[in-house]
Formats: C-alpha cells, sequence, structure tokens
C-alpha cells in the first residue's frame, strides 16, 4: 500500500466525522484530525475502530494517543500493515 492509498482511506473513514468541510477539501498530511477537522474526540473511537477494520491492523491506546495529523494516521498505519 503507498502513502497516497492509505491517505486516500484515511479521508474517506473521517469524513463522516469531520465538522469542518473545508479543511476537509483541503485537507493534507499536516491536518490536525481534532483542532481543523473538528472531530469530535468521543467520535475519535469510532474512527480508530474504522482504521483497524479497513487496514486489517490494531491499534494500541497509547498509539492513538500520539496521533494529531492525518499524516500521524498514515506513518501508523504504513507501520502497522507494512
Amino acid at each position: 500500500m503507498t502513502e497516497a492509498e492509505a491517505f486516500e482511506t484515511v479521508v474517506k473513514i473521517l469524513t463522516p466525522h469531520a465538522k469542518n468541510p473545508a479543511a476537509l477539501a483541503s485537507a493534507n498530511l499536516g491536518t490536525n484530525i481534532l483542532d481543523d477537522l473538528k472531530v469530535n474526540s468521543a467520535r475519535l473511537v469510532d474512527v480508530v475502530l474504522a482504521f483497524e477494520d479497513a487496514f486489517d491492523i490494531e491499534i494500541a491506546d497509547e498509539e492513538v494517543d500520539s496521533v494529531n495529523t492525518i499524516g500521524d494516521c498514515v506513518r501508523l498505519i504504513l507501520a502497522k500493515a507494512g
């Protein structure tokens, strides 16, 4: 899987949870999930579960704490799926 493929899937998973459509439309690896996309922190659990299902990986709670941007998600997913 390429970084671009992972990025596309991450954005697709985040789309229904993002409250800022303008930030979502211009999302990049530096886009902050909570601050820029306005994803509710309570919905983050659903997002992580969707990542696990989509990429067939397991993400530990402490790993979630270090994920702030779309790029963080992509790097974690590529490392786990790699």
